[in-house]
């Protein structure tokens, strides 16, 4: 069975996508209606810890907090920065390795996941 699904897209960092989903979602869990953010991929170095202490971005986290628990699966790959060119990856809440900006693209369809 299919649900209604809105997705929110934006072409550069920092302009309040996070913070416009955050509102959607406490309207709608208001109003009655189930929510659950989704976010595939996510840069961030503000990680939020769930409750089988996976981590996820702390965006996610917020918006998840519309009346449901945070889990891994909202954000199943999280890209940490490290220094120049250089990120910790973290997939479904796990380390899973630290690669230069190149590795990363060159590996990332091993990131499929089911």
């Amino acid at each position: 069975m299919s649900a209604p699904v809105l997705m929110v897209l934006g072409t550069a960092s920092s302009v309040g996508k996070s913070t416009l989903v955050t509102a959607l979602c406490r309207i709608a869990a208001r109003r009655g209606v189930r929510v659950a953010p989704f976010k595939a991929q996510n840069m961030s170095n503000n990680a939020a810890v769930t409750a089988d202490g996976g981590e996820i971005a702390r965006g996610i986290a917020v918006q998840a907090a519309a009346r449901i628990e945070p889990t891994v699966r909202m954000n199943p790959v999280l890209i940490k920065p490290e220094g120049q060119r250089r990120s910790q990856i973290v997939v479904e809440g796990r380390p899973w390795q630290t690669l230069d900006a190149q590795d990363y693209w060159q590996r990332k369809e091993l990131l499929a996941l089911p």
